[in-house]
């Protein structure tokens, strides 16, 4: 990534490995060979990536139902003065991912993801009292894979 655009790596990165990743001892290495550059090459151009935001995250994507655990997508309606506070409070919680800001009342969205449903209405009840603002739980009902894809 050069002055703050993306150069060729850049997005063969980002187009070569969506949802196509090697599942072996070296999957770095295999990775940057199919993209035709070297590991290294890769690992410093990820980095960049994640440093300067163009990806906030570069990892597998787990059922986490499929593998026994619970997952839901909440909702806050946060003050606009508050949603910087709100949002770091809201991130702490390891088990909270996918935090996003949305044009409506309901203006945070999260997923909270955990080992049992149990452990979600205790994050839920641990936000509430943090920022003592209710959060709304979304328990989801049906799954569609959308095979979503982004082309740099």
């Amino acid at each position: 990534m050069m002055n703050g655009r993306l150069d060729a790596i850049d997005r063969a990165i980002i187009n070569g490995l969506q949802g196509s990743f090697p599942l072996s001892d070296e999957p770095y290495r295999e990775a940057a060979e199919q993209l035709g550059i070297d590991e290294k090459t890769l690992l410093e151009h990820l980095e960049q990536l994640l440093n300067n935001g163009v990806l906030n995250r570069f990892g597998p994507m787990f059922n986490a139902e499929a593998l026994g655990g619970a997952v839901t997508l909440a909702a806050m309606v946060v003050p606009t003065e508050r949603f910087d506070e709100v949002a770091q409070t809201v991130n702490a919680h390891r088990e909270v991912a996918h935090n996003y800001a949305r044009e409506h009342d309901l203006n945070m969205w999260f997923v909270i993801a955990s080992d049992a449903r149990s452990d979600i209405a205790r994050v839920i009840a641990a936000i509430e009292a943090e920022t003592g603002l209710e959060v709304f739980d979304f328990p989801k009902e049906r799954e569609f894979f959308i095979g979503f894809r982004v082309e740099a």
